[in-house]
């Protein structure tokens, strides 16, 4: 096609916009509302993940070295666990550094261990283990309790299992949702912009009747319909993305106060996510329902 053949039909996509003043607004408001509803769902969906895989990576395996057991004794242990197929890392936590983690996890009640530093310590040194893959935490504590050395081993018990069915439950209701939301709001904005399409069925047919080939017909309307859908996004991206940057900073000035398992997907982050699904969406659906709208007319 033509550049200067092209601009016509750009300029005339922009005109027509101009001259169904009413309807273009409808469409226009139908595209802002439905992906306003889905971009919210989105934006809430995909910090959950977020928060969940958070939740997940935190849980660790806590294994107590045994008091009597020697340095050459704990080094075997280390390598014991070292060999167990799960495990990705391992780190060494010593009775002292322990009181210092439990003293900081006191906060201002902190004096009240402050008597049990040095030789009145009642902790044990400790392995602290990440695994592969947080599913696998309960198959290698229950790998590490059977070896030599060790007093005991912590992980959450009963907690981590009821963790991973909430998380996974939450993910496959966030899918569910979404998908929902987003047939829904394909039906809503096609019919809509196919509604416009059929109070101009008489201008189609007059242009086929003197002459206008089928592409010709098609290509303001196939721009009509992109611009409708992308005009439509813009509106939800901006007025989402505007709350969520105040959001956001909400929370990372309380995070380490109020909110400390809250982990926001970063906002440069989010914009990039939100910007291009919510505006691809709307491009896709208004030329969709611009063109499947137009079909019939053009057999005239």
């Amino acid at each position: 096609m033509k550049a200067r053949t092209l601009f016509r039909h750009f300029k005339e996509s922009i005109k027509n916009l101009g001259r169904n003043g009413w309807m273009t607004v409808a469409s226009i408001s139908a595209v802002a509302v439905a992906l306003m509803i889905v971009g919210l769902f989105l934006t809430v969906m995909l910090n959950l993940n977020q928060i969940a895989n958070h939740i997940e990576n935190d849980v660790e395996v806590r294994v107590y070295i045994d008091r009597t057991a020697n340095s050459q004794e704990q080094d075997a242990l280390k390598k014991q666990i070292q060999q167990i197929k799960d495990v990705k890392s391992i780190k060494y936590i010593s009775r002292a550094e322990g009181l210092k983690e439990l003293m900081k996890d006191f906060g201002k009640d902190a004096d009240v261990i402050k008597p049990y530093q040095g030789d009145q310590n009642p902790l044990n040194d400790a392995f602290e283990i990440k695994t592969q893959k947080p599913k696998q935490t309960e198959a290698v504590a229950n790998k590490v309790s059977k070896l030599d050395n060790v007093s005991d081993v912590s992980y959450g018990k009963g907690y981590v299992k009821k963790l991973f069915k909430v998380v996974d439950i939450a993910r496959n209701v966030g899918i569910v949702l979404i998908l929902g939301l987003l047939f829904t709001a394909i039906f809503l904005i096609a019919n809509t912009i196919k509604l416009t399409i059929v109070a101009r069925s008489t201008e189609i047919e007059i242009m086929k009747l003197v002459g206008a080939t089928n592409s010709f017909v098609r290509w303001p309307y196939f721009l009509e319909g992109l611009f409708l859908g992308v005009i439509g996004a813009l509106i939800p991206v901006i007025l989402l993305l505007t709350a969520y940057h105040e959001l956001y900073n909400y929370f990372i000035r309380n995070s380490y106060q109020t909110y400390l398992f809250i982990r926001l997907i970063p906002f440069s982050k989010m914009s990039l996510y939100l910007s291009a699904l919510l505006i691809i969406i709307g491009a896709v659906i208004g030329v969709w329902g611009s063109l499947t709208s137009i079909r019939k007319y053009l057999r005239v």
